[in-house]
């Protein structure tokens, strides 16, 4: 594999939809009406490293690369995209997909001590995790490296519901935004799992050589613990999230020192965490 990746939106054909038939019933008022609905596409997706089967995940089968190369990162298999060796992205004859990525002997003995093969609804967090401990193991610092407004918020939030296809055609689809400090959306990521589509916009933003660290991640999603680490372990300093933080999350990220959003709206936003003041003393 030529480092950084060449990008692929697998499968080819790009459509992450399949028509289904359904019945629309008459609640409010009388009459049922027959519909053809566009499904968001769900498919296991198996990673191998090194050989290794290692996880099998529930996602929708587009920009696997990224998928692959963020989680790999989020699991600290590897600490960035150089030390991919190879990548490869297959479909297979029996359904679902498979990406093999090749490691040096470091992330190969990394994914040995980790191993596993388990079918989720998305990439948890905890596969692989055997005791309490592990799961709870402290996270690093980030830090504030620029000044944010909290216009940006708003302005990411109009500017986003252009930029997901997948759910303005099926309603059934998260995205993760990598947004500037001025709220300009730079790159968007779609899966029916929140912590998949997180983790494309994180293989997406290494192999565009972009740092997390120079703006922040704006989910549409639940906020739970894993979004906040996979966040804190990207060296991203503040993630915004249309929905609300568990208390983990929140915990979690007062310790990492990450500004954390949550229930935004264009109008209004709930601040959980700001330990730099880079919302709280600004005002519209």
């Amino acid at each position: 594999m030529s480092r950084p990746a060449p990008h692929t939106n697998t499968p080819a054909s790009g459509r992450m939809v399949q028509n289904h038939p359904a019945l629309r019933l008459g609640l409010g008022h009388p009459g049922d009406e027959p519909v053809v609905r566009a499904l968001a596409l769900e498919v296991p997706v198996a990673i191998e490293v090194c050989g290794l089967s290692y996880a099998v995940m529930m996602a929708t089968p587009s920009d696997l690369d990224d998928y692959a190369l963020g989680f790999a990162l989020s699991e600290g298999l590897i600490e960035n995209i150089e030390e991919v060796l190879d990548l490869t992205v297959h479909e297979l004859e029996s359904g679902g997909w498979v990406v093999r990525l090749n490691l040096p002997p470091a992330g190969a003995e990394k994914a040995m001590a980790r191993a596993r093969v388990r079918v989720t609804e998305s990439s948890c967090g905890l596969c692989g995790m055997d005791n309490i401990a592990q799961v709870l193991r402290p996270l690093p610092r980030v830090e504030q490296a620029f000044a944010m407004r909290r216009e940006a918020i708003s302005a990411a939030l109009e500017a986003l519901p252009p930029l997901q296809p997948l759910s303005q055609e099926t309603g059934g689809a998260h995205a993760a935004a990598f947004c500037a400090p001025d709220g300009t959306i730079l790159l968007v990521r779609e899966d029916v799992g929140r912590h998949n589509a997180l983790d494309k916009l994180l293989g997406s933003l290494a192999r565009a050589g972009r740092s997390a660290r120079e703006g922040f991640i704006l989910l549409t999603a639940r906020c739970s613990y894993e979004l906040v680490e996979k966040t804190v372990r990207a060296g991203c300093p503040v993630l915004v999230t249309i929905s609300a933080p568990t208390s983990l999350a929140a915990e979690r990220a007062a310790a990492a020192g990450l500004t954390l959003v949550a229930l935004a709206r264009p109008d209004a936003a709930l601040l959980i965490n700001d330990p730099a003041r880079m919302l709280a003393a600004t005002k519209s």
